[in-house]
């Protein structure tokens, strides 16, 4: 394969990981065009870009889910490759094509191999061939009643319906037992609709309490395909992450290596060419099953490159270009531990519903180890519209405990208010004696968090704040040590009452 000169992308997508995308571009000295609906006017995306491109109202189909508008702006601009980010139109095998069929590059993976892997049959067909382990379940969709039930039976309650076509939990549901099913079926095949345009849904063994740990791979158009370790994304809320880490902390080297195998001969068997992720569950004996593969950039990417060392969007370039992979296998190897938590604007009081409104104060942790990709800044709107992904708050240290210790820290320090976001959850999750041990589902939530529960430790917080700040207001005065010598000063305190009924 030639090697192509890239000079401009257009980055089809919004947010934090167009504005992620365009820094590595613009540190290869590669020019980059944003495109933004009428909701995006003000984003710090739209202004980073070289140059930017309105497509279009609020609503993203009528945005960034058209396909034409996007490749009608690529042309405008002149652009010679566009990169799909996640989400919107990145798993798209027709928008994959689309682009190629304009004479762009895509920066992804071929349509064929999106097809392939982005029927969730189709991928576990491919699995079955390569003996790569799966869940008991059914190859074909399940279109009525009585096969459900049938094939729900011969595999054993409880059983789990997912949408063939569709990924992010949407489409999904649990059925414990036969009575339930009816229901759950129609409301799985009406979901998957909706959602994908297909109501193909097909049935699986449901494990209680897995683990959800993926594998990263890499792959050139040159045959060399290689892995870059496990991503543990376990806690979740309706089948969507919430906080990942590499490396997993249940991994050995053994399972690891025949995990990544797994992925690398998946991958191998699709011709798959570029990034993307490979994901599996993981029993209670770390038996490990395959899932799916997403055909993209994941949004938990920056985990992988703070253990690895590797510029992943870099990479996909570069491999868009025609380049090899500038390492192999065995250059590659884990170093410190790195953990992720995304800030949505969701009230994790209210069943983490989405929470969108004003930006009235934003402000971002610094410091040794901590790293955030964030999209927003202070005085914007969370729109209705999309995702409701803020940012993505990552840390990084020598092993997993100061990995912790270093979120917790950064968590305290991020100031967000107007909002209700994940933030106040994640501080719960780094503190939970089972997060800290390492033992832990896919199940956390339910098994380990409150609402009431996070209120209360929260009431506990303010209420010693509240008791500290009396003292110093009554004592009036505040000792201060400088330069070794003590001093004193008057302490004038603003607080009048807070939401704990101290008067201070």
């Amino acid at each position: 394969m030639p090697i192509v000169q890239i000079r401009k992308i257009l980055v089809a997508n919004r947010g934090e990981i167009a504005l992620r995308i365009m820094r590595t571009a613009r540190d290869m000295g590669i020019r980059t065009v944003a495109i933004f609906s009428d909701a995006d006017r003000l984003m710090p995306y739209v202004r980073f870009a070289d140059e930017a491109v309105h497509i279009g109202p609020s609503p993203s189909a009528q945005s960034y889910l058209d396909a034409e508008k996007i490749i009608a702006a690529a042309r405008q601009v002149r652009a010679d490759a566009i990169h799909p980010g996640y989400g919107f139109l990145s798993e798209r095998e027709d928008f994959a094509a689309q682009v190629q069929e304009a004479g762009f590059i895509f920066i992804g993976p071929s349509a064929d191999a999106i097809r392939m892997m982005g029927n969730k049959l189709e991928a576990k067909r491919i699995a079955r061939k390569l003996n790569i382990p799966l869940l008991p379940g059914t190859d074909k969709p399940v279109r009525d009643v009585h096969t459900a039930l049938m094939e729900s039976e011969r595999i054993g309650y409880p059983v789990l319906l997912k949408a063939a076509a569709g990924g992010g939990g949407k489409g999904m549901r649990v059925v414990k037992n036969a009575s339930e099913l009816p229901e759950q079926l129609e409301r799985a095949m009406s979901e998957a609709q909706s959602s994908f345009g297909d109501n193909s849904v097909f049935i699986e063994k449901y494990i209680a309490s897995p683990r959800h740990v993926e594998i990263q791979v890499l792959a050139d158009a040159h045959g060399n395909t290689l892995y870059l370790f496990e991503r543990e994304c376990s806690i979740q809320r309706r089948h969507q992450k919430l906080i990942e880490e590499a490396p997993s902390p249940v991994m050995t080297e053994t399972l690891r290596a025949r995990m990544g195998e797994s992925a690398v001969a998946l991958a191998q068997a699709c011709g798959y060419v570029n990034a993307g992720t490979v994901e599996f569950l993981l029993d209670e004996n770390l038996n490990f099953y395959f899932l799916e593969m997403n055909t993209r950039l994941q949004v938990e990417h920056p985990v992988t490159e703070c253990i690895t060392g590797t510029d992943l969007v870099r990479e996909q370039i570069q491999i868009a270009r025609g380049e090899k992979l500038s390492f192999t296998q065995e250059d590659l190897s884990i170093h410190g531990h790195a953990i992720e938590l995304r800030i949505n604007a969701e009230d994790p009081y209210n069943d983490f519903l989405p929470n969108p409104g004003r930006l009235k104060v934003y402000h971002c942790p610094c410091g040794p180890g901590v790293r955030v990709d964030d999209g927003y800044e202070q005085g914007l709107d969370i729109p209705v519209y999309y995702d409701p992904m803020i940012a993505k708050l990552i840390t990084f240290g020598k092993d997993r405990d100061e990995a912790i210790q270093r979120m917790s820290r950064a968590i305290r320090e991020y100031k967000i208010s107007g909002i209700r976001t994940t933030l106040e959850f994640g501080k719960f999750v780094m503190e939970h004696p089972d997060f800290i041990r390492g033992q832990f589902s896919t199940r956390f939530i339910e098994q380990c968090f409150s609402a009431e529960q996070l209120f209360s430790e929260n009431e506990e917080e303010m209420r010693a704040a509240a008791v500290a700040a009396a003292l110093i207001a009554k004592a009036g005065r505040l000792v201060v040590h400088v330069d070794g010598q003590q001093t004193t000063g008057v302490v004038h305190s603003k607080w009048k009452q807070n939401r704990l009924g101290f008067e201070v």
